[in-house]
């Protein structure tokens, strides 16, 4: 078993093999997001603050934080999401970009131990990231593409990973602080992309022993009904041994699909998380109703 552990100034949380699936919210993310970007490059962060909470809100155990827009002073704007995410809620976070200096930047304010999003198998990515992994004490997500690019076999994407484990290692970083992100390909343009992302968890986690994560949403990409198709993929690579996913947790299909093969996989103890979320109340007067009935069958 492997746990990867990240943390907060006050909160714990344990990506694992036989812990409950960890959902990273992803929406404070100004890609794709105009009025988002518009608002944090002007230092107008409140539209951050409403999804931070929002997010932990409705389940997410972590949260993504990216500050990826054009133009803009990234290091500073990074730097102030992190502050101010942290001065909100006690989740740990994700700290999120393509640029070395804003991943510092966020690193250096943090407070706790952090996930860095992220690494690729490519030379230049490995020497500056892996350094600052180590410098930190963060965890990093590891993605398996490389200079050639993202592959289509599994397997060579496997290949990607053991590289970066191996590389992480000769930085004195343990396989147990690598999430591995094996790269989801649409399904609509793959058709084997379900089937090609299972086998290859599995041999992650069987031969490397490394806790995986991934952009799930990315799997119905041009197909209809997204959060139902969303929802069942989510089931099945919990069900091959995915630990974590970067997603919304604000759409209630896929936290449910989540929740429930946390249930199957005995991830929910008694079913406990399953039922305080879906239990019905019992209707006015109806548990008073119970108790008296059961008192007489008693009596007789």
């Amino acid at each position: 078993m492997t746990d990867t552990v990240v943390s907060s100034a006050t909160k714990e949380v344990v990506i694992g093999f036989e812990r409950p699936f960890v959902i990273i919210g992803e929406r404070i993310n100004p890609t794709g997001r105009k009025l988002l970007a518009a608002e944090m490059a002007a230092g107008d962060y409140s539209r951050v603050k409403a999804d931070a909470l929002a997010q932990v809100a409705a389940g997410a155990q972590m949260l993504d934080v990216n500050a990826g827009i054009p133009l803009a002073d990234e290091p500073r704007i990074l730097a102030e999401a992190v502050q101010l995410v942290q001065s909100l809620t006690d989740a740990p976070l994700s700290i999120d970009s393509s640029i070395v200096a804003a991943l510092e930047a966020g690193l250096a304010v943090y407070k706790g131990k952090p996930l860095v999003n992220s690494v690729t198998g490519e030379e230049e990515r490995l020497e500056s990231v892996l350094p600052l992994v180590k410098k930190y004490g963060a965890a990093v997500v590891a993605i398996s593409n490389d200079e050639t690019g993202i592959s289509e076999d599994p397997d060579e994407r496997f290949k990607v990973a053991k590289k970066i484990v191996e590389h992480a290692a000769d930085y004195g970083i343990p396989y147990s602080d690598i999430v591995v992100d094996p790269l989801v390909m649409p399904v609509g343009a793959l058709n084997q992309a379900g089937r090609s992302v299972f086998h290859l968890v599995r041999r992650l986690r069987e031969e490397l022993k490394v806790n995986t994560t991934c952009g799930a949403s990315n799997f119905s990409f041009g197909l209809p009904n997204r959060h139902g198709l969303n929802s069942s993929f989510l089931a099945m690579l919990i069900g091959a041994g995915m630990t974590s996913a970067i997603t919304n947790p604000l759409h209630a299909e896929e936290m449910t699909g989540i929740m429930g093969a946390d249930v199957a996989m005995g991830h929910d103890p008694n079913c406990m998380r399953w039922i305080q979320k879906f239990r019905e109340p019992a209707a006015e007067g109806e548990e008073g109703a119970g108790r008296r009935r059961e008192g007489r069958r008693r009596r007789a």
